[in-house]
């Protein structure tokens, strides 16, 4: 989830287009259009996982909107996230980084993007991909709430199967991915529908992932 979670009570909000929507976009136009289009919607790219998960460590200590607003000069200095070229990244590139205005420059946020490359291509070795390896822990729905609200929503900024990850991740050396940042990359990356009930993305997003075969 992201910020502005309860602008109103129940989490929800009605936009100007007299739609319902989770809250925390605010409204604001380039964020609604990530909460509509982007949010939730299950992801089996390997290089947009890849990317998302990176981008979550960035977001440590920050909004996402901040995130986003840099996304695409993220992408530029990132090779786009693939993480066959990152991974060949330098000290000099890491320098280099560090006066790149349009991120955030974080040395050890950095360096971490870099490291988790490499991290990246030994997951790829070991499960096929990236994809292969993140759906295998999907929730069943044995671990899911009967109903996804704002209490639940504020009660779970972690869930069982994201301090899994995260644990497997760190202990094959992936950094900047604690439980936090674990979920929030589940949730944007459709592994779990976190869109309130009465959101109109809510069952839109549900038949995507009905829909989705799962990589293996």
């Amino acid at each position: 989830m992201s910020d502005n979670d309860g602008l109103i009570a129940g989490g929800l909000i009605t936009g100007t287009d007299g739609i319902t929507r989770c809250a925390w976009h605010g409204n604001l136009p380039d964020y609604q259009l990530y909460h509509d289009h982007e949010w939730g919607r299950p992801v089996t790219s390997d290089r947009r996982l890849f990317e998302k998960i990176c981008l979550e460590g960035f977001q440590s200590g920050l909004s996402w909107l901040t995130i986003l607003r840099k996304r695409e000069a993220f992408r530029e200095a990132f090779a786009g996230f693939d993480f066959d070229r990152v991974a060949r990244f330098t000290d000099a590139d890491v320098e280099r980084l560090l006066t790149n205005a349009g991120i955030i420059r974080h040395r050890g946020k950095i360096v971490s993007t870099i490291n988790n490359a490499r991290r990246a291509q030994e997951l790829v070795k070991e499960a096929g991909s990236l994809a292969a390896w993140f759906w295998s822990f999907e929730p069943g729905p044995q671990e899911r709430p009967a109903v996804v609200d704002i209490t639940h929503m504020r009660a779970n900024p972690t869930t069982a199967v994201s301090t899994r990850i995260s644990k497997e991740l760190k202990k094959r050396g992936w950094t900047f991915v604690g439980p936090t940042t674990v979920y929030a990359f589940m949730q944007a990356m459709g592994m779990v529908n976190d869109h309130i009930e009465g959101c109109v993305c809510r069952a839109e997003v549900e038949a995507e992932r009905q829909a989705l075969a799962r990589p293996k």
